[in-house]
């Protein structure tokens, strides 16, 4: 049936009123997005009408964002459909954030579009096959019902030249009324574009002001003044002789352990347990130099973290919510702990007991100076907890690995833990733990709670199995423990000892009888304090955090640094920077394929360091296989020859992408 377009009626009264009613929808979807935002409906309406009543102006300043999204269906002939779908995506993005916030305490930002992939494959943490299913059912119906309207829906009959004439118009006051109220804001400092705290800073200004500055606001921005004399300044603050390189001890392993989501339940107030949930680590801190740790990032963000310490950057220079691993570092080198070691002698190794692509570690680790990376793709079949992360007892065995692969060589090996991670499931999972809570300050997270004592009850077993191994070996080492973040459990500052959610904690452990010097460290101050104890002064950020912490200027000074080594002309290099990537292998030690032999219609290879993740391949197909042992694969479709020879072992991740293989 022939498509009839809707002619105006009355004088064009829908052209008069277009703007008056797509305006009125732009109100709507702001309120519904800002309810969802500030968890009106899990955590109250206080948030919500403390928003309203204290900035105003930052909520019409939302408001004129979706407008101003909305408007060019006033140039459309799909006005519906195209007002229908921008509608869509604002109340599904709000949707997103709220339920990120219910999940973890950073909000949905553009940076995690990087990590989409892996989001997805985290989504059965959270939430049950159940719902996933109505997600998708639900997804599936949005897209059909938009395609049915761009089909079937009514189009505007008015002439282009009218309907260019009234967008246009329509566009210039929407753009006139927002900046209008964007600078009238920021005079009555009712918005900002410094976020100190992004959770914070969303239920303030709300969430499409401050999702729009997480897509606009990336990388670090021009330092007034910034220029060759500037970067010479810094330079001459840097001393040159404050640590004695004959005392340099570069015959020391330096072994970082990152646990995920780690905090001392002793530093929450109002939580009592049954029992010390992390002897080993109450222990650790009373004996060994320890201190809070301020990270920055809370509730999720574990590569920011990272970041920091392996680089001694600030990510906070960069723009909200962004994630160098994923726009600067893919793709460039800039010094770290494992360069500034390698200049020493060292083997540098990283290990991280989840998938080798989340944050784009396969790719970071080698512009960081990394030899070789072990994810879990390259571990033998790990134990899980309830909610399907990987336990982190793996790790003793493959830190010891990475320590024997280079007997001849000092080491450094950076481990991420994942053990603590999140979903803390809010209903009783642990049929008998070991360590129940008595007392919290939230009683709708006592579960969660309960659950997270007891993984990190688990991770403190793991790190008293990983100081008595490295206490039986005659090397001398140095291991670095420290928490990435607080853990999600709707936390609030007032409920941190420490007065903040942005502190965790660290301790140094070491079997040759270092001095304990307790002092609380930013985390990207973390390496250089445990380098220059080491008396290693190698790398020029490095030395420069060993030297200025007590200038006025420290923090503007790492500013430019950064500044200068990832978006300036490297002015401290003399332009081109001095660090080459890494030809980083996967996987500490080499898979081997020796031997191939048929039983029947079965057919076994042999080998060592074989995983679940490794495929055999024949002519470029990856056949069935069958995971026995770390030496020894089963394959049950015939391979198409007798030679070991001609087949190769791939290493392959959940979604089919290939990491290695032994051609």
């Amino acid at each position: 049936m022939k498509q009839h377009a809707v002619a105006p009626t009355g004088g064009h009264s829908q052209e008069r009123t277009a703007l008056l009613r797509i305006s009125l929808l732009a109100l709507a979807v702001t309120l519904v997005v800002e309810l969802l935002n500030h968890k009106v409906f899990t955590a109250g309406p206080d948030s919500f009408f403390r928003f309203m009543a204290e900035n105003p102006l930052a909520f019409l300043v939302d408001v004129w964002i979706v407008l101003l999204t909305l408007v060019p269906a006033i140039f459309l002939r799909r006005r519906f459909f195209y007002a229908t779908l921008l509608t869509a995506l604002w109340v599904v993005g709000g949707a997103v954030n709220g339920f990120i916030l219910l999940n973890r305490m950073t909000p949905f930002t553009v940076a995690d579009f990087t990590v989409l992939n892996t989001g997805l494959d985290t989504l059965p943490n959270y939430l049950s096959t159940k719902y996933i299913v109505l997600l998708a059912v639900a997804a599936a119906g949005l897209v059909l019902g938009l395609a049915l309207l761009l089909w079937k829906g009514p189009r505007n009959a008015l002439p282009r030249r009218r309907r260019m004439f009234s967008g246009i118009l329509s566009a210039l006051i929407v753009f006139g009324a927002l900046c209008g109220t964007w600078t009238l804001a920021f005079r009555l400092d009712q918005l900002s574009t410094i976020f100190s705290n992004l959770a914070v800073a969303y239920e303030e200004y709300g969430f499409s002001y401050c999702f729009l500055q997480t897509w606009l606001n990336k990388g670090i921005a021009l330092p007034a003044g910034y220029g060759a004399q500037a970067i010479a300044d810094v330079e001459k603050t840097v001393g040159r002789d404050f640590v004695d390189p004959t005392q340099s001890q570069t015959d020391v392993n330096v072994v970082y352990v990152q646990l995920e989501s780690f905090v001392d339940p002793a530093e929450i107030s109002g939580l009592e347990l049954s029992e010390d949930a992390v002897p080993t680590w109450t222990a650790l801190t009373a004996k060994y130099s320890s201190g809070y740790l301020t990270v920055p990032v809370v509730g999720a963000g574990t590569a920011n973290t990272e970041c920091e310490v392996l680089t001694g950057m600030s990510t906070r220079f960069f723009g909200p919510g962004e994630y160098p691993y994923q726009t600067r570092l893919k793709d460039r080198t800039v010094e770290s702990v494992a360069f500034d070691l390698k200049e020493n002698g060292y083997a540098t190794h990283a290990i991280h007991n989840h998938r080798a692509t989340f944050y784009s570690r396969n790719q970071v680790y080698a512009n960081l100076g990394f030899d070789d990376f072990t994810s879990l793709e390259y571990m033998p079949r790990v134990e899980l907890t309830p909610k399907n992360w990987a336990k982190d007892s793996v790790l003793t065995g493959q830190i010891v690995k990475a320590l024997d692969v280079t007997p001849d060589q000092p080491d450094l090996v950076f481990t991420v833990s994942v053990q603590g991670h999140g979903k803390y499931p809010t209903e009783p999972v642990l049929e008998d733990p070991a360590v129940t809570v008595t007392a919290c300050p939230d009683e709708d997270y006592r579960y969660a709670i309960e659950y997270y004592v007891n993984q990190i009850r688990e991770m403190d077993q793991f790190v008293a199995e990983l100081t008595a191994a490295l206490s039986q070996r005659e090397e001398k080492t140095v291991l670095v423990l420290y928490g990435d973040h607080l853990p999600s459990l709707g936390l609030e500052h007032q409920d941190m000892k420490s007065g903040t959610l942005y502190r965790t904690g660290y301790v140094v452990w070491n079997n040759f009888g270092m001095e304990k010097q307790d002092e609380d460290l930013s985390s990207f101050q973390l390496s250089a304090v445990v380098m220059g104890r080491l008396g290693i002064s190698t790398g020029f950020v490095n030395r420069f955090h060993q030297s200025c912490r007590e200038e006025s200027m420290y923090r503007w000074d790492l500013r430019l640094l950064q500044y200068d080594m990832l978006y300036g002309q490297k002015y401290l290099y003399g332009g081109q920077t001095p660090y080459a990537a890494t030809q980083m292998q996967m996987g500490v030690a080499p898979i081997v394929l020796e031997g191939l032999s048929q039983r029947g219609d079965v057919w076994y290879l042999s080998g060592e360091n074989f995983t679940p993740y490794c495929k055999v391949t024949v002519k470029g197909k990856l056949l069935d296989t069958i995971y026995l042992s770390p030496w020894l694969l089963q394959v049950t479709e015939d391979p198409g020859t007798e030679d070991a020879g001609d087949l190769f072992i791939s290493v392959v991740d959940k979604h089919r992408e290939i990491l290695s293989d032994t051609e």
